[in-house]
């Protein structure tokens, strides 16, 4: 779960860290308070919203076991406790 967070994170991120490299590289010399003043937000919440709809699909489409499988649920053997899967 932390793994599907981190990564819908980056995705939402993604669009605000290359407009700021951008920025940033494009205008070393200028006032940093217009940095946000001046950002298209709008289109910035867009994009990172479109990249984390499109993460979603794709862990939803390639993660995962194959249809059909049946279940073994998680058991305890000689102490140890080995996880669930998908046969």
């Amino acid at each position: 779960m932390l793994r599907i967070f981190v990564i819908n994170s980056l995705m939402f991120l993604l669009p605000f860290m290359l407009y700021g490299a951008y920025f940033y590289l494009a205008h070393k010399g200028a006032d940093s308070k217009t940095f946000w003043a001046d950002a298209p937000l709008l289109w910035l919440l867009g994009a990172g919203a479109a990249l984390v709809l499109g993460a979603m699909a794709a862990l939803v489409s390639f993660g995962g076991a194959k249809p059909g499988g049946t279940y073994v649920p998680p058991r305890l053997e000689d102490g140890v406790i080995k996880p669930g899967h998908v046969e």
